[in-house]
């Protein structure tokens, strides 16, 4: 399994202490929906813009447009193979700086099918699992997200210079129903207006050290 911790353009962040991830999920009432994941990096579109003209820098290689678009390829492959999963796609802009993958999947459980093959890519067994569940019955979606010391030792491991392009770095999680939110146990989670959506966003920093937690329990209209 090639899919890394971080799906997109990993070699990037090293470049930048600004960047977004973000995690866009739609369930469906039967249990399906869509996923689109995207890394924006365009608040240092102009840094990166003198970056992609080097060869490395400060130690590391600089990929070109050709090795992040053969890395994204090689990513919708994997997730390809995944049963469940489908319609994969992925989308790249060199001029913004914005990476983007898609997919859907037939039910909740295919996101955690995933995450564990991310967890064995990385060579970790977790302590708890993270996850994500659907009870159809209740209309209840739950985000279960257990901090894991050991990516807080990893981080640690690294150098300062390193450690301080997660500065300003933010992750930032949606999830959207066909149902009105009528309640979630995140104090942290924001409604939309619309009341069929929520999202979280928090420091990736904050989630490292375990300071953050998103874990959310979203009980929906019957």
């Amino acid at each position: 399994m090639k899919v890394r911790l971080i799906f997109w353009i990993p070699c990037f962040f090293l470049f930048t202490s600004c960047f977004q991830l973000i995690e866009d999920v739609t369930v469906r009432e039967d249990g399906s929906g869509t996923v689109i994941f995207t890394a924006n990096l365009s608040q240092s579109r102009s840094k990166l813009v003198s970056v992609m003209l080097l060869d490395s820098i400060n130690g590391y290689k600089v990929p070109s447009k050709t090795d992040i678009n053969h890395h994204l390829a090689e990513i919708s492959a994997e997730l390809k193979k995944i049963p469940g999963i489908s319609n994969v796609s992925h989308t790249v802009d060199f001029d913004k700086f914005v990476a983007t993958l898609r997919f859907s999947f037939s039910d909740v459980e295919d996101l955690n099918t995933i995450a564990n093959k991310l967890f064995a890519e990385m060579k970790i067994t977790p302590s708890d699992q993270s996850s994500y569940a659907y009870h159809k019955t209740t209309h209840t979606f739950n985000r279960t997200y257990v901090y894991e010391p050991k990516a807080k030792a990893e981080f640690d491991k690294l150098k300062d210079a390193d450690k301080e392009i997660f500065n300003a770095a933010t992750y930032t999680s949606i999830y959207r129903f066909d149902r009105p939110v009528i309640s979630q146990s995140n104090v942290s989670a924001k409604l939309a207006a619309s009341k069929k959506a929520v999202m979280i966003q928090s420091p990736i920093l904050d989630l490292i050290s375990g300071k953050s937690n998103v874990t959310n329990e979203i009980k929906l209209a019957n």
